[in-house]
């Protein structure tokens, strides 16, 4: 288990604040990695969460915003092989489009994959997601 993964678990709970007001911890994910410029919590905001923790724990992060650009990230393992602590992307919309969700493997479950994973539910949380729309398992040794 990756010391990043440690980090992301201490974060469980952290939500967004309905409304006009922000939560500064989500604000703070997105300047880490790079992204001052988002002043709010409601920016689609999975990738600024790893690359937080990533960061955080000395690991190398994208530095984007987009969870598929974490494709490319580490070194790609199958999921019957996937660790705890490993990072997993899925498409969101299209197959072949843009849109997608990182987060941190759990384990998988029958036909999901439990993912530890921010702005699911607006919120830091343990998730379930389709193991068919899993793009890819990362895992990056350090």
């Amino acid at each position: 288990m990756n010391k990043a993964y440690k980090l992301a678990r201490k974060q469980i709970g952290t939500r967004e604040i309905p409304g006009s007001k922000h939560n500064s911890k989500i604000v703070g994910w997105f300047k880490a990695v790079g992204h001052a410029w988002v002043k709010d919590d409601e920016t689609a905001w999975c990738a600024a969460f790893v690359g937080a923790m990533l960061k955080e724990a000395g690991m190398p992060h994208t530095g984007k915003l987009n969870a598929r650009s974490y494709l490319d990230w580490g070194e790609g393992v199958p999921l019957s092989e996937a660790k705890e602590g490993d990072l997993v992307v899925f498409y969101r919309g299209k197959k072949n489009g843009w849109q997608g969700h990182v987060g941190f493997f759990v384990r998988a479950e029958g036909n999901s994959i439990v993912v530890l994973g921010g702005n699911q539910a607006d919120a830091v949380n343990e998730k379930k997601y389709a193991a068919s729309r899993l793009l890819g398992v990362r895992r990056m040794e350090v």
